[in-house]
């Protein structure tokens, strides 16, 4: 799976990704040479809008987003990189990029609402900042957003 850095202007673009279950960086500080540096040492593809940082850097590993809205910059990812929609979907914390894991219904209870409890019995969970995932009514909403996407 590809992996990317994103810079600070990309955040709504890095969440995208995470859905997607790509391993996908993002600081919203960061100075360029800590970006980059990252970006190399980590073999990260750089997500970037900024022409002045890829130009006085001379960094090769990179996709300049065209766009300032986030559907439009996640479609030119999909496609220039030829990004696929596969099984890797909601394996990734959207907040801090760890992988999710499977929890049982019963680790839950208390935690999410009553109603998501009574209603749901997959759960998945963030090692690192434990907020937990189920597919709520959101999911249909992104399913269909990233069917339009690869479409």
């Amino acid at each position: 799976m590809t992996k990317f850095i994103a810079d600070s202007m990309l955040g709504k673009l890095a969440i995208w990704l995470r859905v997607l279950g790509c391993d996908t960086l993002y600081f919203k500080e960061i100075d360029d040479a800590t970006l980059l540096r990252r970006a190399k040492e980590e073999d990260r593809i750089l997500l970037t809008r900024d022409t002045l940082l890829i130009k006085r850097r001379g960094i090769k590993n990179y996709v300049f987003i065209n766009d300032n809205e986030p559907y439009k910059q996640l479609r030119q990812i999909v496609t220039e990189l030829k990004l696929k929609s596969d099984k890797n979907f909601l394996t990734r914390c959207i907040y801090c990029n760890e992988e999710l894991i499977s929890v049982q219904k019963e680790d839950v209870e208390g935690i999410v609402p009553e109603y998501v409890y009574e209603n749901h019995d997959s759960f998945n969970q963030c090692r690192k900042c434990k907020k937990i995932y189920w597919r709520g009514t959101h999911f249909k909403r992104i399913e269909d957003r990233l069917k339009e996407i690869f479409s």
